[in-house]
């Protein structure tokens, strides 16, 4: 290190760790009591009304309302506090009280509303309120969820703005994700904290069923800075529940293509003790039509299993939170190919031999301790997860195999210097390893791809009023590769990779401010980050292959109407990408000559526009529009682009427009939904030779779906829903057709809930 880093070190480190020394003073204060009682907009007790208490903590304070609407929040420290209530269709406005050494208490009146206040951990370090987050953020409930009767995690966000899914057919097969047109391993998957992505980022959203889930959140644009490596696009965390009144649930369901599906699932907490456990079974037996050329498809079957399970404690007047939980998922696939569109004649017939099968284990503990109680100023956080990820994929050509191993450990501290001010930071770790059978190192045979990432990171929080709030963070990151013997026994030869490190330091600033009643601005910017994954190190002969790199913004309004039972969202966002890495010839010289490098660039940019509209606490209605346009740059030091794209081409499988409808309707005994859902075309490379084989126009479409619920007696609910109602005929995927009109029908049986 040079004598002139050196001070810029020594500088860097100071203001890093200067906001620690807060743990070093007396930040706890007299230990006081709030509780109080939630009213409807009629006076009536609301059950089950989430109340979140924020102020001079670590984190913010939830509660549960009981039976007669009241809360109990029974250690807190004494200061100013402020506290938000809401319950379905339901939230109150903000209140600030001072809460001293005597008990306080508080009455809290709710009303209509389209947005419901929740506490949100995707999008900081810490749980922070939705109304105090200025990033674009789309929080799902898991009874929203139940009420549309989803069991998938691609189903659930087909209804976010922003985000593209293009699934290859029928249930169970691959389903891509891009966020705001980036790639679709740009982005973070989370469930329960443990990371779904493979090596490098890659993630099939059909390999992520979700059972007993209590939310979903989706944070997009770059989170590098908050995240690490696999977040360059946005994160997608999906939360489990756990705790509150102990409860079981149990359902079946069959329906069209020989469908049939079971899940149970149980959660509850007993004097701290809190548990979850959920399972889930299904079978899809597939398209079994005849194909383009005429013969019979009947290798379209999937099946998956799921189970997860938790347990933690948490003591009341230390603070002291500790949770373990597993997951497990098995699937199986057929594989027929393309046997859809053929628009260059080159489809020879279904595969009735290929399968595929996944294998997925994880697991993971959290422990999270306040420094001086409950309701410290102070907080540690260390957190620990494991995954892996096998695949085995029978052809006619033979067996293949590809494993996945990713281990992740955090260790942080959460820093709250008075209610306006909070500061967290600490490290990280990941290390990852990835192996298959086509990454080879002569008579060595198969050889792992070994990668670790060690960041550092901090973020700032400053709600300088109850108006503006400021969020700021930086992460620095060291990512190492281990060296990768050559193959000289390759097609093309591959030589020895020496070590290599990487040292990348990634921003990130957002605002939002309250402009004027109801009207609120919010903007963000942050780059991003994504290494090579194993395939891409393993098939190149570029030794400097450098990761893929973004730029990204946004900036939006949001206006609030008749007292917030109408809300309208509108932002604007651009994404630059650089040094994306792709499959390349010998087109380019100074390019690779072997299989991919960094030589392509591009760039995406759009709005995403929503509206919600709560009629009543029974019925609300919700759209969604998004404007992409996505454009490819040209080649690193050339004024092409890699064949057969032109410069100015669009982004494969990027629709330009965009967008859903939602309605829903609940009562106490029977519920409703209808779902209109709009793809514009895209460009889509040939089915059988990919994007060497041409480039088409995949058509758009409009796809209707329906369903509906009904309790006879309060513990059993009997269940129907109609996916595609109007036998739409298209393709997401080029080549590979989407389910028809397909009908469902089942029923659950729930005790305690």
């Amino acid at each position: 290190m040079t004598a002139a880093i050196r001070p810029r070190m020594r500088t860097f480190l100071s203001l890093f760790l200067l906001p620690f020394a807060f743990c070093l003073l007396p930040l706890s204060a007299e230990a006081a009591s709030l509780s109080g009682r939630v009213t409807d907009p009629d006076g009536r007790a609301v059950v089950n009304a989430e109340v979140i208490v924020s102020g001079p903590a670590a984190t913010p304070f939830r509660a549960r309302t009981d039976a007669d609407g009241k809360f109990a929040v029974p250690v807190i420290d004494a200061g100013r506090y402020t506290v938000i209530a809401s319950a379905p269709g339901l939230i109150s406005d903000a209140q600030a009280i001072d809460v001293t050494s005597a008990p306080a208490t508080l009455d809290i009146a709710l009303h209509l509303s389209a947005v419901n206040e929740t506490l949100v951990v995707s999008a900081a370090q810490i749980d922070q309120p939705l109304s105090r987050i200025p990033d674009s953020v789309t929080v799902i409930a898991g009874r929203e969820i139940e009420a549309k009767q989803q069991f998938t995690l691609s189903a659930v966000l087909r209804s976010v703005p922003g985000l593209t899914l293009q699934q290859n057919g029928g249930p169970g097969t691959v389903t891509s994700l891009f966020s705001r047109g980036g790639e679709s391993d740009f982005t973070l998957v989370l469930v329960d904290g443990i990371r779904a992505n493979s090596f490098g980022g890659g993630l099939d959203l059909s390999q992520v069923p979700l059972q007993d889930v209590e939310r979903v959140e989706v944070l997009r644009g770059s989170q590098s800075a908050l995240y690490g490596s696999d977040a360059i696009g946005g994160v997608v965390s999906v939360i489990t529940r756990s705790g509150g009144k102990p409860s079981a649930q149990a359902q079946v369901e069959a329906g069209s293509r020989d469908m049939w599906r079971l899940a149970g699932a149980t959660t509850g907490e007993v004097n701290g003790f809190r548990w979850q456990a959920g399972v889930n079974y299904f079978e899809d037996a597939g398209f079994t039509g005849t194909g383009a050329n005429g013969k019979t498809v009947s290798n379209d079957d999937s099946q998956a299993s799921q189970a997860a399970g938790s347990i933690g404690y948490r003591h009341v007047s230390s603070g002291a939170d500790l949770q373990a939980n597993v997951q497990t998922v098995d699937t199986e696939r057929g594989s027929p190919g393309a046997f859809g569109s053929d628009p260059a004649n080159r489809f020879t017939g279904p595969d009735t031999v290929s399968r595929g099968k996944t294998d997925r284990r994880g697991g993971g503990a959290r422990w999270m301790q306040p420094w001086f109680g409950a309701g410290s100023r102070v907080r540690q956080r260390v957190e620990f997860d494991r995954a892996d990820y096998d695949l085995n994929f029978k052809s006619a050509f033979g067996e293949s195999e590809g494993n996945t191993q990713r281990s992740h450990a955090r260790i942080q501290t959460d820093v709250a210097a008075n209610a306006a001010f909070g500061f967290s930071g600490g490290l990280e770790w990941l290390g990852e390893s990835g192996a298959s059978t086509f990454i080879t190192a002569g008579t060595a045979g198969e050889i792992p791809v070994e990668r670790s990432v060690l960041g550092l990171f901090g973020e700032a929080r400053w709600n300088a009023s109850d108006r503006a709030t400021v969020t700021a963070g930086v992460r620095g990151e060291r990512i190492g590769r281990d060296a990768l013997p050559g193959d000289p026994l390759a097609f093309q030869p591959r030589p020895d990779f020496p070590e290599e490190t990487i040292n990348s330091v990634n921003p990130k600033i957002a605002a939002a401010f309250l402009a004027g009643e109801g009207t609120r601005l919010h903007g963000s910017f942050g780059t991003g980050i994504r290494p090579p994954d194993a395939f891409e190190i393993a098939f190149t002969d570029n030794s400097g292959l450098k990761p893929e790199r973004s730029k990204s913004g946004e900036l939006g309004v949001s206006q609030a109407l008749a007292k917030g039972a109408v809300q309208i969202d509108g932002t604007a966002f651009i994404n630059n990408y650089t040094d994306l890495i792709i499959s390349v010839g010998r087109t380019f010289s100074g390019s690779s000559r072997w299989r991919t490098d960094n030589i392509s660039n591009a760039r995406a940019r759009g709005a995403e526009l929503s509206a919600a509209w709560r009629f009543s606490t029974a019925f609300d209605l919700r759209g969604n529009y998004t404007f992409l346009d996505t454009e490819i740059l040209a080649v690193n030091g050339s004024a092409q682009a890699q064949a057969p794209y032109a410069v100015g081409d669009p982004l494969l499988r990027r629709p330009r427009h965009s967008g859903s409808i939602d309605a829903a309707w609940t009562h106490a005994r029977a519920a409703a939904f209808a779902q209109i859902q709009m793809r514009g075309e895209t460009l889509d490379a040939e089915p059988a030779f990919g994007p060497t084989g041409g480039l088409y126009e995949n058509p758009g479409y409009t796809v209707f779906n329906l369903g509906g619920s009904w309790r006879p007696v309060k513990a059993v609910e009997v269940f129907v829903r109609a996916l595609n109602l109007f036998d739409r005929q298209y393709e997401e995927v080029l080549g590979y057709p989407a389910p028809g009109r397909t009908a469902y029908v089942g029923v659950r049986v729930a005790v305690g809930r």
